[in-house]
This record gives C-alpha cells, sequence and structure tokens, in this order.
C-alpha cells in the first residue's frame, strides 16, 4: 500500500513518496533558468509542488499522468501546503496499485447498481422500465456506468461518482415527487438515470480524468440521446411521444441555453429533473471545496469558479480551536489578543483636529441656558 497519502503529510516532514502528476508546466526564473510548477496527487487529495534545482536533468522525463517518485519537503507556503521538490524519478506503472491514486466513492460500485436495478423493479410503467432494463442489461453499459465519474473536475469528480450521483438524485426525485401529485415520478426516475449517461463515453477515466475526442467534438447530451436511441430501434413499442418526453429531459437537464442544454425544461418533470440535479451537484461541490480546500488558516475557502463563491468552512467557524487543523497549528501566529495588549501600553495619540471639524462641533453644540 501506497505511503504516506497526501493526507497524511505533516508540515516540515522530508518525505519520500509515490504521486501521480496531475498536471505540469515548465516556468522560468527570474534568471532564465526552468523551475517546474506541478500537482501532485494520490486517491485522497493533491497537493502543489515546485521543484527549482537540477530541473533540466528531469524536466523531459516524465509527462501529465504519469506516475513519479519524489523526495520533498512538505511546508506551508502562504496559507497552503507545498512540496519542495529535491528529487523526483518517474516510475513503471506495474509497480504501482492504481487503487492508491484515483478517488473513488466510499461506496461499492457492485451495491450501487444493484440498488440502482431494485429502483428500476419498482418501476410502473411498463415501457420506461423496459427501457432501462434494456439499458442496464447491456454488460458494456452496466460496467462503465458503475465506474465513471461524474465530472473531471466539478462534482462527483471520483471513479463510481455518475453512479452515486444518479442514485442521489433518484433519492431525491422520490422525495419531491411525492409532494407534487401532478408529476410522473417514473418519468423523473427515468430522466435522473438517464440525464448523463453519455458521461460514460464523454469522459476518459483509465488514468487522470479528461474528456474523449468524441466527448469535446459531441458532449455528453448528445452522446446520451443516440445511446438511447440505439436501445429504443429494440423496442418498437415504445410511445413515440413518450420517446420525446423522455429525450426532452436529457435535452434540457442543464437548464438554460448558455449552461449548454439545447433545450430549456418545458413540463414538470424537466424542470423538476434540472433542479434536483442541480442541487445534487452544488451540494457535493460544497462538501468537496470545504474537505480539499488548501488554506491553513481561516475559516473560507478559495474562491470557486463553479460556485462563483468562496465558502465557509462551517465547523471552524463554529468551533476555531477544534476546527484547526494539525498543519495549522504547526505555524507558529499571533493570537487575536496580541494586538489589543500592544495598543494599550501606548499612550492615546493626540486627538485629531481641523479648522472644519472645531466649526461643527461648535454648530452643534447646545445653547448654554439663558
Amino acid at each position: 500500500m501506497k505511503s504516506p497519502y497526501v493526507s497524511e503529510l505533516e508540515p516540515n516532514q522530508v518525505i519520500s513518496a509515490i504521486f501521480l502528476v496531475q498536471s505540469k508546466d515548465i516556468r522560468q526564473k527570474k534568471s532564465g533558468e526552468p523551475y517546474l510548477s506541478l500537482m501532485l496527487g494520490d486517491r485522497t487529495g493533491d497537493v502543489e509542488a515546485k521543484m527549482w534545482d537540477n530541473v533540466s536533468d528531469v524536466m523531459h522525463t516524465f509527462e501529465r499522468d504519469d506516475f513519479v517518485k519524489v523526495k520533498a519537503l512538505y511546508q506551508i507556503y502562504q496559507n497552503r501546503p507545498q512540496l519542495t521538490l529535491h528529487k523526483l524519478a518517474k516510475m513503471d506503472e506495474r509497480e504501482v496499485d492504481f487503487a492508491d491514486f484515483f478517488p473513488a466513492s466510499s461506496r461499492n460500485p457492485d451495491e450501487m447498481f444493484a440498488e440502482l436495478c431494485g429502483i428500476v423493479s419498482e418501476m410502473r410503467n411498463p415501457h420506461l422500465k423496459a427501457l432501462l432494463e434494456l439499458m442496464f442489461a447491456d454488460e458494456r453499459i452496466a460496467g462503465l456506468y458503475k465506474i465513471a465519474p461524474a465530472a473531471k473536475v466539478v462534482h462527483h469528480a471520483y471513479l463510481s461518482g455518475l453512479i452515486e450521483h444518479v442514485l442521489s438524485v433518484c433519492k431525491l426525485a422520490r422525495m419531491t415527487a411525492g409532494h407534487y401529485a401532478h408529476v410522473d415520478v417514473d418519468l423523473v426516475l427515468t430522466g435522473a438515470m438517464l440525464h448523463d449517461i453519455g458521461k460514460i463515453e464523454e469522459l476518459t477515466y483509465d488514468r487522470g480524468f479528461g474528456y474523449s475526442s468524441e466527448g469535446q467534438l459531441i458532449g455528453h447530451i448528445v452522446m446520451g440521446i443516440q445511446m438511447i436511441g440505439e436501445k429504443l430501434r429494440l423496442l418498437p413499442d415504445f410511445p413515440p411521444r413518450l420517446r420525446t418526453l423522455v429525450e426532452h429531459m436529457i435535452l434540457s437537464h442543464h437548464g438554460e441555453l448558455e449552461y449548454g442544454s439545447p433545450k430549456v425544461p418545458l413540463f414538470a418533470e424537466a424542470l423538476l429533473l434540472h433542479h434536483l440535479d442541480n442541487l445534487d451537484s452544488k451540494m457535493e461541490c460544497m462538501r468537496a471545496l470545504v474537505e480539499k480546500d488548501r488554506h491553513v488558516d481561516g475559516c473560507w475557502t478559495s474562491y470557486s469558479t463553479s460556485l462563483d463563491r468562496a465558502v465557509l468552512k462551517k465547523a471552524r467557524y463554529l468551533d476555531p480551536a477544534n476546527g484547526t487543523p494539525a498543519a495549522a497549528e504547526a505555524t507558529p501566529r499571533p493570537t487575536v489578543l496580541q494586538p489589543v495588549a500592544v495598543a494599550a501600553s501606548r499612550p492615546a495619540p493626540p486627538p485629531r483636529t481641523s479648522i472644519f471639524g472645531d466649526k461643527l462641533k461648535q454648530a452643534l453644540r447646545p445653547e448654554a441656558p439663558k
């Protein structure tokens, strides 16, 4: 088993460890010499890394998505963890266990898939049930569906993140559809299970997470429509208008044209699917942002472009003593009481005065009784 993981690193610790190269930039110092700026990671997180010396010897020996063994010093720099690399060597991928380097759902994918199939088995609409059973009976689709991430970066960006996201949306659908008598819960569940199915082809996840060429050229929405169309050809009795509703839900689930939806939601189930999908993705974004934020001190995360805001670290805000990680405690800093004590030991400065201020005070002064 790999050791140490990113989550186990301690400040001022010299380590020798293997990481996956998530990003690689060759930059220049002011002197014109090259230095390396990397993002290294494993299944527990990632960390910025810089290599300043002997860079020319190693900078062309590895690339993004390679495994490297490094000797480095782990420090807190400008309130963020950082590795200063002293040595770096590319590893043969046969020497590493891939499971150590790729984040994955805490849930068992086979158990999640069984739960998904259980939801399908309880559906009452025979046509929607037949479509889903046919889709998930395809061994290739089922195999990819169980391990695909839901996104490259934004939300549920880990192995089996897609099916975990889908099950969460299904649970929300059952809770909310029961509240609205006019909503067809089977239709919402079908949309929940199929809205992102194109991502099993759009994304690549055999090493680092990325996009396939087809994914970049076509996108998961259209790819999902194509996959559904292939299965519906095997179901000649599927009602054409019901097919149109299913396709519309896939096409409109991003909600707005500017967010990539060819159509906006135009009936209740499509609108509900969009909001449930958006709710679940945003809640996961917030959870992951707080958990993975690299700021050591303070109770706010760095700015998130996907959420368009920084997020409060609630636990640290409510309990600063217990919410401060060991990494932050290892960095000495003044307490909030020290500036007050220093200010109290100095003589008070004379009050600031001006001609305008004096005249204003005279004008506001109450007249003495006559």
